[in-house]
């Protein structure tokens, strides 16, 4: 019989690490899909991975039993991986300040510190267009759309990872597709102009 999070959780709380093992083989693909989809490329999401998961074992005694185990590791992957963006977006203002400083133009300072070609997780017109909309969200809008549309988590277990309530969860999903639509809206034109 399949040990529950519940039990496995308690079994942790009371010493037990091989049933930690069975938290990280249960529920280390879904984190790893959202951390792909927050990030945009494997090795970012690895290290969120592994990162959610050793901050779950040294917090597990802050778990609350009455709470779903897995929406307490999406809060804290999501939040991991909020910091880590915000980290990287603050480095690669001061790279790209200190490049200009030293005369390096802009886009071959740009064309160093984007991945190579085979870690680029979109290539088509679509994808592009998908990820310029990603990116016009905010933090919470994208992590609330990730969360509802890719993950399939209710507004409660959102709500529970944003630390938001119901209705806060509720709005920022609203203006996540509103903004989405925005911006593929024209792909809608072009494609029926095209058969």
């Amino acid at each position: 019989m399949e040990m529950s999070d519940a039990t496995a959780v308690a079994l942790v709380k009371a010493g037990d690490g091989d049933a930690f093992r069975v938290l990280v083989e249960r529920h280390s693909h879904k984190i790893f899909r959202l951390a792909f989809r927050l990030a945009g490329n494997e090795e970012d999401a690895e290290d969120i991975v592994q990162e959610t998961f050793l901050r779950a074992f040294r917090n597990i005694n802050q778990f609350d039993e009455r709470a779903v185990f897995t929406s307490w590791l999406y809060r804290i992957a999501t939040n991991y991986s909020l910091d880590l963006l915000r980290i990287r977006k603050i480095r690669m203002t001061q790279s790209l300040s200190a490049s200009l400083e030293e005369g390096q133009s802009m886009e071959d300072r740009l064309a160093t510190e984007l991945p190579t070609p085979e870690r680029l997780m979109f290539s088509s017109q679509l994808q592009d267009r998908i990820t310029n909309a990603m990116e016009q969200l905010t933090t919470q809008e994208r992590s609330a759309f990730m969360l509802r549309h890719f993950e399939g988590q209710s507004i409660e277990e959102i709500s529970s990872v944003l630390k938001v309530g119901g209705n806060a969860t509720k709005h920022a999903i609203f203006r996540a597709v509103q903004k989405m639509r925005q911006v593929l809206q024209p792909l809608e034109g072009e494609s029926a102009w095209r058969r």
